[in-house]
């Protein structure tokens, strides 16, 4: 349940006629009065000898009773109140009893016998506007300062009384919901969301990883907004504003809307904000092992998504390590690495990725202000994801982005949890739905890559499956059997192959696969570690692995290594030296 406080007026008469009008577009049906402040009030929508003047007459009369100079300039007070689309349709009664707490609540009127006159209208099924006076009975103002927030604080307790859906408490810090006029005109236009909302994502896309206040403004005009510049006498840029092509005022000039108004954290002091004039403070992951061998060179897009896996990764592991304010800058630098993410997908996960950087933008913001020296790893990553261009149908590009959305998967689910032990409630869930949105991106993304490491798996030859095998049971006996048993495990084999034939020790990456972070959330634990091998071993995201020792004496360019020691308990056969 969502109530509204509207901005003050001065016309009461006014109001009513929209109440009890058709609405914008005839939306509104069977308009008539639910409840009001003494039970007595005349009904306009339904009593045909009533008219809209005697209600207004009714609401004004304690304030026709004061003098001229001390009549408030706006002394009509209006609130919305609606129901969640899955909450059954409420009574008049139950309505009218709602509208008496919200009254109550807000200090409008608080139970003392000279509150406010008030009256509540129904035009809908799922939504009640309340309209009342604001001079009490005595003659006094009414307390409702900080009513906004005392409202919603009522709407908590009714959802329980009522067995309704339950908002998620949040904490100011949200950006603006679009207003009734704002969408029945993006309706009007054909248009799925609002002018604002499109503009907030497109400033978004236009933020992340940028590094200048000139590169963000040459991004907003590139992407076709029209860009006004507030600039002080000295020439320093003090703000801006944007507009959408065709979104014109009844005057017909564009509207536009300053980066504040989109969101908090789009004014220009907080952009600015995450620009790197000093060396950063954070730390890089460091490789563990020599990753020195032959590959076929990557393309752009391929490079980039492998770049921002290891920065994704780095702050998987350090989200939290270096204090409250930078775990915020590299929540909110994740969300700039899924808006570049987002704008450079193949067209298969385009949509899913969108809803992901659109649900976590909310996850991004809270009261803890950012330190971005931490996350400057993770904003250069978004700069490269961008400058990287779009994936092509290599099978490394898709391969690299399967592995980056896994690793951002499991990110925006540490995330969820930062918060929620912060007692961040909205930006907890935005964080968990952006979760399931890369959930299913990357069941997309990995599809083709998975099958193809599948398929490397089954033709391993069965003493090396035999000895992946056993090196799983050895080092993880507690998942080692549901993970044999997983459909990812071949890929998981020959991935564990690929390690040991460039070099590396199998039982060493995968221990340390499986200690970073937890698996519980994982649909495939398999895939999770296919990708974290991938990341810690530095493989090629796209590899061919040799299934048997002719094909593993072909490559000629590998360096010979000395097979490691195997597993406890592991059988006699190792993968051969060449």
């Amino acid at each position: 349940m969502i109530p509204r406080i509207h901005k003050q007026g001065s016309n009461t008469l006014g109001l009513l006629h929209y109440l009890y009008g058709k609405g914008t577009h005839e939306e509104h049906v069977d308009p008539h009065l639910v409840a009001s402040f003494d039970t007595m009030a005349p009904d306009p929508g339904r009593d045909p000898s009533v008219t809209k003047k005697d209600l207004q007459h009714l609401l004004d009369q304690p304030l026709s009773l004061l003098g001229r100079d001390q009549r408030p300039d706006k002394h009509v007070w209006h609130c919305s109140v609606r129901a969640a689309p899955a909450d059954p349709i409420l009574s008049d009664e139950q309505w009218g009893e709602i509208a008496r707490r919200m009254v109550a609540a807000t200090g409008i009127d608080p139970g003392d016998g000279a509150g406010c006159r008030w009256a509540v209208v129904r035009h809908a099924d799922d939504h009640i506007h309340i309209i009342a006076t604001l001079v009490r009975e005595d003659g006094r103002r009414p307390d409702h300062h900080r009513s906004g927030k005392r409202a919603q604080a009522e709407a908590r307790v009714i959802e329980a009384d009522y067995d309704l859906h339950r908002v998620t408490p949040g904490d100011g810090t949200a950006a603006k919901r679009p207003t009734s006029a704002e969408r029945h005109k993006a309706e009007h236009q054909g248009r799925d969301r609002t002018a604002r909302e499109e503009l907030r994502e497109t400033v978004r896309q236009a933020v992340a990883g940028a590094a200048t206040e000139t590169e963000f403004l040459a991004r907003l005009q590139a992407a076709g907004l029209l860009v006004r510049q507030r600039v002080a006498p000295s020439g320093d840029l003090l703000g801006y504003k944007v507009a959408l092509p065709g979104n014109h005022n009844r005057d017909t000039e564009p509207v536009f809307y300053a980066g504040s108004t989109l969101a908090p954290n789009l004014s220009l002091p907080r952009i600015r904000a995450r620009f790197a004039p000093t060396p950063t403070a954070e730390r890089e992951q460091p490789m563990r092992w020599d990753t020195a061998r032959s590959r076929r060179p990557l393309s752009a897009p391929a490079a980039a998504r492998c770049s921002a896996t290891r920065a994704a990764w780095t702050a998987l592991i350090t989200l939290d390590q270096d204090g409250e304010g930078a775990a915020a800058a590299r929540i909110a630098a994740t969300g700039e690495i899924l808006d570049s993410l987002a704008l450079t997908s193949a067209a298969h996960t385009s949509q899913q990725l969108r809803d992901a950087a659109w649900a976590f933008e909310r996850a991004s913001r809270s009261h803890t202000r950012e330190e971005y020296r931490h996350a400057q790893a993770l904003r250069r990553a978004a700069r490269d994801l961008r400058h990287g261009g779009p994936v092509s149908g290599r099978a490394a590009d898709g391969a690299s982005t399967a592995m980056l959305i896994d690793t951002l998967f499991f990110l925006a689910t540490a995330a969820a949890h930062w918060h929620a032990k912060l007692q961040h409630a909205q930006q907890a869930e935005s964080a968990q739905q952006a979760a399931a949105h890369l959930h299913a991106a990357y069941s997309i993304a990995a599809e083709e890559p998975m099958a193809r490491l599948r398929v490397q798996g089954q033709r391993l030859a069965q003493p090396v499956r035999n000895w992946s095998a056993a090196l799983l049971r050895a080092t993880a006996p507690e998942i080692a059997e549901a993970v044999l048993r997983e459909p990812g495990w071949p890929a998981l084999a020959a991935t564990l192959t690929h390690a040991y034939q460039t070099g590396h020790n199998p039982q060493a990456l995968l221990t340390e696969a499986i200690a970073h972070r937890e698996l519980d959330s994982a649909g495939s634990v398999s895939d999770v570690l296919v990708w974290r091998l991938h990341h810690l071993a530095d493989l090629p995201a796209h590899t061919e692995t040799a299934a048997h020792p002719q094909a593993q004496g072909a490559r000629r360019h590998s360096p010979d290594v000395a097979p490691h020691p195997a597993p406890p308990h592991a059988p006699a056969a190792r993968l051969p030296r060449r």
